[in-house]
């Protein structure tokens, strides 16, 4: 199940070394190899071994250092949500290689034995995800576990092999799971709306709206927004439709941005339950307003 929808398209998932001899049945005699590494078409990245041209450069980096890309380093190249883009390059390097060059400062080596065959430039999916859940935190995780199983990297099968590989204190997290997310933004808000104390409903279809991101208490439609979704006129457009539309059913609209998910979670959450708590009294009001002889 390998490959999710949105991943980078210039990203092979099974890059390798080539080997002097494979480059022999390429056709490359020592000549024309030379000639190629002169014009960076082949790369040689240790001794005895190379790697085509255009390959990605994180890629050539990891071919350089004697290891595979792997962890949070991985999966996001493959599509998989990872909340904080700006993490350095992780590796997986096999326990007991020797040889291997000096590393830089800012890349983060993982020593363990692999499933990956000797000449592959990327660590096992299972492992990398594995090493990712350590490497993040707990709601991070869980982000990056839905947005996997959404993308359908990995099934459940797969998923078990995940926390086979994770200590047992890990095993809580796999209850929190939901492959319907759809994006990080919406598993990083649901693990917010968990602590409201309130029904929460996710991805509901509502006849002539379509379908919206959560319901809380069957009244308030929760949106979560990014710019990448959400920006341009016509997607405003098609958005306030939507609200108008939800509105005319009984629905009110609250629309977070996902910056506020990320980095504000605590002023939405007491958002939220300040609008949550206008609910009940409202429906209250307009109860007493129709009865009659009632204060006005």
């Amino acid at each position: 199940m390998l490959g999710a929808d949105d991943h980078d398209p210039g990203f092979s998932i099974s890059p390798t070394f080539l080997s002097r001899d494979e480059l022999k049945r390429m056709g490359f005699t020592r000549h024309r190899l030379e000639r190629a590494v002169a014009e960076r078409r082949i790369i040689r990245v240790r001794k005895g071994r190379y790697v085509h041209g255009n390959l990605d450069p994180d890629l050539v980096t990891v071919a350089k250092l004697g290891g595979r890309l792997d962890c949070v380093s991985l999966v996001r190249r493959l599509g998989v949500f990872v909340w904080d883009a700006s993490l350095p390059l992780h590796i997986q390097v096999d326990v007991g290689a020797s040889r291997l060059p000096p590393r830089p400062s800012a890349v983060v080596c993982h020593w363990r034995t692999s499933r990956a065959r000797e000449f592959e430039l990327v660590a096992d999916v299972v492992e990398a995800l594995a090493q990712a859940v350590r490497c993040q935190g707990p709601r991070e995780a869980i982000a990056m576990l839905d947005s996997a199983l959404h993308n359908r990297l990995i099934d459940q099968r797969a998923l078990g092999l995940v926390f086979a590989r994770l200590p047992r204190r890990f095993t809580a997290l796999r209850g929190l799971l939901d492959a319907r997310s759809e994006s990080g933004a919406e598993s990083l808000m649901r693990l917010i709306l968990r602590t409201l104390g309130c029904d929460v409903d996710l991805q509901v279809k509502i006849s002539g709206v379509g379908r919206v991101d959560f319901i809380l208490d069957g009244w308030l439609i929760v949106e979560c927004d990014s710019e990448t979704h959400h920006s341009g006129w016509g997607a405003q457009k098609r958005d306030r439709r939507r609200d108008l539309a939800a509105a005319r059913v009984g629905y009110t609209t609250v629309r977070v941005i996902a910056e506020d998910i990320f980095f504000h979670r605590d002023e939405v959450r007491e958002a939220l339950t300040d609008v949550l708590a206008h609910g009940p009294r409202r429906q209250t009001r307009r109860q007493n307003s129709s009865v009659p002889g009632a204060a006005r």
